[in-house]
């Protein structure tokens, strides 16, 4: 685990149709966990890596961006990029307002638009580099295509460590 404090941040749920408020409680908006979104309890702390979930600057800030936490204020996080040509670079996340959409109503989040990225799924790996990588292929892949881009489309430094059900994994790259 990463030392330090660990600070919480909390959402402003609401519905978008007011008339619907009164269907949807607060509580229920909160324990939502809908896809793309953050969650309603954001726990973040210095260090943490964390995966950008909205484009927020077309040039440097895209929806997948990994960002490592170096300040946590109350209204802003301070990140920098961890990798692309913009690596390095120190940029301010703030709370911005996300629209629910895939569901039978509509509701608003207010929060950091950022999740935790300790681990992301190989679509999201793709053209990423990596000084330590594990894979954890004890659930099957869809096809086996999947793991010939995983293993051939990450820029990976130093070591893979894949991890198996299977006794006889066979691959070659």
């Amino acid at each position: 685990m990463i030392p330090g404090e660990e600070k919480i941040y909390t959402s402003s749920d609401t519905m978008i149709d007011e008339g619907e408020s009164v269907n949807f409680t607060t509580e229920f908006l909160n324990s939502l966990n809908v896809p793309g979104m953050p969650l309603h309890c954001l726990k973040l702390k210095i260090g943490s890596p964390v995966i950008l979930l909205r484009n927020l600057n077309s040039s440097k800030l895209c929806n997948g961006t990994r960002l490592c936490i170096k300040q946590l204020q109350n209204n802003i996080i301070e990140a920098s990029i961890m990798t692309g040509k913009e690596k390095g670079q120190t940029v301010f996340i703030p709370r911005i307002p996300l629209i629910s959409n895939g569901l039978p109503f509509t509701f608003k989040r207010l929060q950091f638009p950022v999740k935790l990225a300790y681990s992301i799924t190989v679509n999201k790996a793709q053209g990423q580099i990596f000084q330590y990588c594990g894979v954890d292929l004890k659930e099957p892949c869809f096809a086996h295509a999947h793991i010939c881009r995983m293993l051939t489309s990450w820029i990976i430094s130093t070591f893979i460590y894949l991890q198996s059900k299977q006794q006889n994994y066979k691959c070659s790259v």
